[in-house]
C-alpha cells in the first residue's frame, strides 16, 4: 500500500506536467492516500477535508488501487468522502461505487469487489443480530462455532444479521443453516442484548437476540469462510468453560436451567396478532400465559 501511495504522487505530478504544461501546475501537497484493511478483508479509504485532490489525479489513483485490491483478494471498499470533497463522488461512481449512507459532513460509498451481489450490511439507526442455540434434548448437546474473523476464537452460538422483513426466528434458522449446515426449528426467544455506540454497527445501537432452536438434522457441514470450528458440545461444558464469551456462557446457563427444570421457566414464545394497520401482522414474544388468563375477564 505504501508503494501504491508513492506511485500515486509520482504519477500525479507526471500527469499534470504532461497535460497542463501550458498552465501553472496546481500546488500538490505530500498527501499519500492509504487503504486500511479490516479483519473481514475489506478496505477503508478515508479522505480528509484538507486534502487537495483533483478529480483527474484522484480518479487515476482510485482506478489503479481498485485493480490492485482485486488482485490482493480484497472483498470490498469503503470510501469516506467529506462534504467539501463531494466533487469526487462522480469520480468514484465512474469506478462503480454507490452510496451506502450519508451523515453530517460525510458520505460513505462502497464497492463490492467479489462476484455476485454485494453482501455488505445495509445502514440504519439500529442493527439486529440473531443467534440460534440449537439444543439436542436427547443428548444434552448444543451446537457451537468459532468465528474465523474474530481476534479471540471463543465458542459461541451461530448467528448473523437479520434481513429486512425477516422474523427473528427465521433469521436464527437461516443463519444456523448457512454457518453449520444444520436444519432447525424455532422454539423460543431466550435473551436480548442491547448495546449502544456499537463499533460494528457504524456507532449505532445494536440488538443481539438469542433463540432456542430444535435440531432437525445432526450432520455438520460448516462454512469454512465464516467458521474455524463447529461441533456439538455438552451444554454443561459450554456453560462453565472459560473459552467462550460472557453472553454465550450466560445464555448456556439459562438454557441448562430450562433443560433441567422446564423450558417454560426461560422461554419467551411467539404469538402473531393483527396490527392496527389493515392487512398487517406483528409478532409478540412473551412468557406463556396460563389458560385461565387467555380469555376474557369473565373467565378469571
Amino acid at each position: 500500500m505504501q508503494r501504491l501511495g508513492v506511485r500515486f504522487l509520482c504519477e500525479v505530478r507526471g500527469f499534470i506536467g504532461r497535460h497542463f504544461c501550458s498552465q501553472p501546475s496546481p500546488a500538490w501537497p505530500s498527501v499519500e492516500l492509504r487503504g486500511k484493511v479490516d479483519k473481514f478483508g475489506g478496505v477503508t479509504v478515508r479522505l480528509e477535508p484538507s486534502h487537495n485532490l483533483g478529480e483527474i489525479a484522484f480518479g487515476r489513483w482510485l482506478h489503479e488501487s481498485v485493480k490492485q485490491w482485486r488482485l490482493d483478494g480484497r472483498i470490498a471498499v469503503w470510501l469516506h468522502i467529506p462534504i467539501m470533497q463531494s466533487r469526487l463522488i462522480s469520480t468514484a461512481a465512474s469506478e462503480g461505487f454507490t452510496f451506502h449512507h450519508a451523515e453530517h459532513n460525510e458520505s460513505t460509498l462502497t464497492l463490492w469487489l467479489k462476484d455476485g451481489p454485494s453482501r455488505l450490511p445495509g445502514y440504519a439507526t439500529h442493527q439486529v443480530g440473531v443467534a440460534g442455540a440449537v439444543l439436542d434434548e436427547d443428548t444434552g448437546k448444543v451446537l457451537v462455532v468459532q468465528d474465523r474473523n474474530k481476534t479471540v476464537n471463543a465458542w459461541k452460538f451461530p448467528g448473523g444479521l437479520s434481513d429486512q422483513g425477516e422474523d427473528i426466528g427465521a433469521t436464527a434458522v437461516r443463519e444456523v443453516f448457512e454457518e453449520t449446515g444444520i436444519h432447525s426449528e424455532f422454539k423460543s426467544l431466550l435473551s436480548i442484548r442491547q448495546q449502544h455506540n456499537h463499533p460494528g454497527a457504524f456507532g449505532k445501537s445494536d440488538l443481539y437476540i438469542i433463540c432456542r432452536l430444535k435440531p432437525l438434522s445432526h450432520t455438520i457441514n460448516f462454512c469454512h469462510q465464516e467458521c474455524l470450528k463447529c461441533e456439538w458440545m455438552d451444554l454443561r461444558e459450554l456453560a462453565y468453560c472459560s473459552n467462550t464469551t460472557i453472553i454465550t456462557s450466560r445464555v448456556a446457563k439459562l438454557l441448562l436451567y430450562g433443560y433441567n427444570e422446564g423450558f417454560h421457566l426461560v422461554d419467551l414464545t411467539m404469538r402473531t396478532f393483527p396490527a392496527v394497520y389493515s392487512g398487517l401482522f406483528y409478532s409478540l414474544y412473551h412468557k406463556e400465559l396460563p389458560e385461565t388468563y387467555e380469555g376474557s375477564a369473565n373467565h378469571l
